[in-house]
């Protein structure tokens, strides 16, 4: 059996009187692509934020298998500070401990300027970060969050504020990523993240395991996940019922 990353154990979190998550378990191993769905509300971000240690739990456990300095995490871009005086190259580099001595500064600006050529986005290396697009913003912060070599990448919402051609050179790039290092990939939007995925989890309070890539609108409402699943030709969409959730992502 594959030894996980991570193992989620009976995890519950509260914020003040709210129960956010409840019994929630998960076991992440190593090249796991997982998408991560539900409405809003139902606590992906909490999940998240608890796996990355910004919030602690009521009860339950999260066991690591590796250091957390080797989970990388793309934020959603809405949450990053464009004001903040930073260039891109710098903003790359963050995503890794500082290293001293001229050597190591050498090393660490050139996996800096090397992940930002794979990205396409090396010309922008001097902007400052408040001058990006969306699409070159997710780009960049994808470089940060693969600059500690992670062996597990936690993307919350990638897909947002993008336009299509970089949305496909993102999952076409997360396919390569997914070769050396366990994703989970966040996302309102099964219906396009499920041609990518390998397995699912619908967040709403409680996590419902989904062991394939597939999923129906039938499995969904057993699930208690208010999303319905529609397509048009090959292109598949997904919309969001009817809600009423009085906690907070």
């Amino acid at each position: 059996m594959t030894q996980p990353l991570i193992e989620i154990q009976s995890l519950a979190v509260r914020y003040d009187a709210d129960l956010i998550l409840q019994d929630v378990n998960l076991a992440v191993c190593r090249n796991d692509f997982l998408g991560m769905i539900g409405p809003n509300g139902g606590g992906k971000t909490t999940l998240i934020k608890a796996i990355l240690g910004l919030v602690r739990p009521a009860s339950g456990k999260i066991v690591f298998h590796i250091p957390r300095s080797r989970i990388g995490y793309l934020p959603q871009i809405n949450q990053i500070d464009r004001q903040f005086p930073i260039t891109v190259t710098d903003v790359v580099r963050s995503g890794k401990a500082p290293e001293y001595g001229r050597e190591r500064q050498r090393s660490e600006i050139a996996r800096a300027e090397q992940l930002l050529e794979d990205m396409g986005v090396i010309a922008l290396k001097h902007r400052a970060i408040g001058e990006l697009s969306g699409g070159q913003m997710q780009r960049v912060f994808l470089c940060r969050a693969l600059m500690n070599e992670p062996e597990l990448l936690i993307l919350d919402e990638p897909d947002t504020f993008v336009d299509n051609r970089f949305e496909n050179e993102l999952y076409s790039k997360l396919g390569d990523l997914n070769r050396k290092m366990a994703i989970i990939l966040v996302s309102h939007d099964v219906g396009t993240i499920s041609w990518y995925v390998k397995t699912i989890a619908c967040i709403n309070r409680r996590l419902h395991y989904h062991p394939d890539n597939r999923i129906t609108n039938e499995q969904l409402e057993a699930y208690n996940c208010p999303l319905k699943i529609i397509s048009h030709d090959d292109i598949p969409h997904t919309v969001l019922k009817t809600h009423r959730h009085e906690h907070i992502d």
